[in-house]
């Protein structure tokens, strides 16, 4: 799935309970993680949640670097975010990602009004945490 199917799926849902109910259904398309990758080096700090992001780096025929994620939580609407995290960043360079604002795409599917708190910080400290990872995947290919 893609960010702009993603995003026509949500211009069709009105309500706020069925766009909820379609991110937990986002959420249920993650790949499963291994539970050895639920440690406490993938372990996303300030969720409310437990959050777990992994990341490996693959290279294409040319050398470039992509960075893949697989994510999970134990709460589903917070496996939706993830999920659509995923869809924007994994399998994407470095500086794909660091010229993506997914924090934009959340306020325009309307999440700033819409989520706690808590679920916008851990929010943030997700997006924080993949940007840092291409960041340093940047400073390491230099």
């Amino acid at each position: 799935m893609t960010i702009d199917e993603i995003r026509d799926n949500f211009s069709l849902l009105d309500d706020w309970d069925d766009r909820y109910r379609y991110v937990i259904e986002l959420g249920r398309t993650l790949d499963p993680m291994p539970d050895a990758e639920h440690s406490p080096e993938n372990k996303v700090q300030g969720c409310a949640s437990q959050v777990w992001l992994s990341k490996r780096i693959e290279r294409d025929g040319h050398g470039e670097a992509f960075l893949k994620y697989r994510g999970d939580s134990d709460a589903h609407i917070v496996r939706g975010l993830i999920a659509i995290l995923l869809t924007l960043y994994s399998g994407h360079t470095p500086r794909e990602i660091l010229g993506t604002d997914a924090l934009a795409v959340f306020d325009e599917f309307g999440f700033r009004e819409h989520l706690t708190p808590q679920r916008s910080n851990g929010l943030r400290a997700m997006v924080e945490r993949i940007r840092a990872d291409a960041r340093e995947a940047l400073a390491e290919a230099s």
